[in-house]
């Protein structure tokens, strides 16, 4: 391949039978210096970036396709904690080389999801050096459906969707670390994470606060908790674990569900008064998991369990 412009033409510049999605308000794409954008009216744009590194953010022997799909997971989750719904987003991919079997592999994988979610690719660059992705996603929100760190309110209820530390144990697997039996599933998780913006389209009408969980439920509730200037007090015996996390020791399994972390979860807080008519809509809806896991309370700092245990907000700390 002669040239970067012949890669993304061949890779990138996707070709659609009909409109694609998010079209509307996409004046120019691919092909120009930048994309030019139209935001619609009384809406918001949300703006989130993440970069994956081979070895850091996924095991080198990761398939391509998997990679794909992860790079743009974790950002369409950004955007689902925000209360944003996916829209466009650029890619910068750098390579040791080119290789055509890999590269149309993670095209597939990150066509297939943006297909999926409604999100257009409109721009990007490449480079030569280590593997690395960095993507910038881009969403549309109406002020009323954002949703802050800062907005956790006394006595909100904690919940959590669907189930914790699946992926810190499918990363175990693959590592030959771990203490029960192998779980594909989990490594699934791992690999093909899914982010929650189905989910997030209920949540946003009730929540207060919320994020995603990518450094560990701990962890990433302490953001939530440190912004809001409140505690938390959590039921260890509520927290969701996977088939394979309730197959081994109980407390190795919440040390995975804890602060493990690539869940790509929400995290959200909905106020007491809301909770019944909340959990409510949740039933209603086909395959959403939502699990009260504990409170907020302004009276303590930090996160202690029902037992009055001091919980540390441990996760996966990059620079640690």
């Amino acid at each position: 391949m002669s040239s970067e412009f012949d890669l993304i033409q061949t890779y990138f510049n996707w070709h659609y039978p009909e409109k694609p999605p998010a079209s509307f308000g996409l004046i120019k794409g691919i092909g120009d210096d930048g994309a030019v954008l139209q935001i619609p009216s009384k809406q918001q744009l949300i703006v989130t970036t993440d970069t994956l590194i081979s070895g850091v953010h996924f095991p080198e022997q990761t398939p391509p396709h998997a990679i794909g799909h992860k790079s743009l997971a974790v950002n369409l989750s950004d955007l689902a904690a925000m209360g944003a719904d996916p829209a466009w987003f650029t890619l910068a991919l750098t390579l040791p080389h080119q290789d055509k079997q890999w590269l149309s592999d993670f095209s597939a994988g990150l066509k297939a999801l943006a297909d999926k979610a409604g999100i257009q690719l409109i721009g990007g660059d490449t480079t030569k050096g280590s593997l690395s992705i960095s993507i910038t996603a881009m969403g549309l929100a109406e002020s009323k459906d954002l949703m802050m760190r800062s907005s956790a309110k006394d006595k909100d209820v904690i919940y959590v969707t669907h189930t914790l530390g699946g992926a810190a144990a499918g990363l175990a697997m693959l590592q030959q670390r771990f203490e029960g039996e192998d779980d594909h599933s989990c490594i699934e998780q791992l690999n093909y994470p899914v982010s929650r913006n189905d989910e997030s389209q209920l949540i946003r009408r009730y929540a207060n606060a919320c994020l995603d969980i990518s450094d560990g439920f701990l962890a990433d509730l302490n953001h939530i908790l440190q912004s809001s200037k409140v505690g938390a007090v959590i039921d260890l015996d509520t927290i969701p674990l996977p088939k394979a996390l309730q197959d081994i020791d109980q407390q190795k399994a919440l040390e995975y569900a804890l602060t493990g972390g690539d869940d790509y979860e929400l995290l959200f807080t909905v106020a007491q008064e809301n909770q019944h008519v909340f959990e409510q809509d949740v039933q209603q809806e086909k395959g959403l998991g939502c699990i009260a896991v504990g409170v907020i309370d302004s009276a303590i700092k930090g996160i202690v369990s029902i037992q009055k245990e001091v919980l540390t907000p441990k996760g996966y700390n990059h620079f640690r």
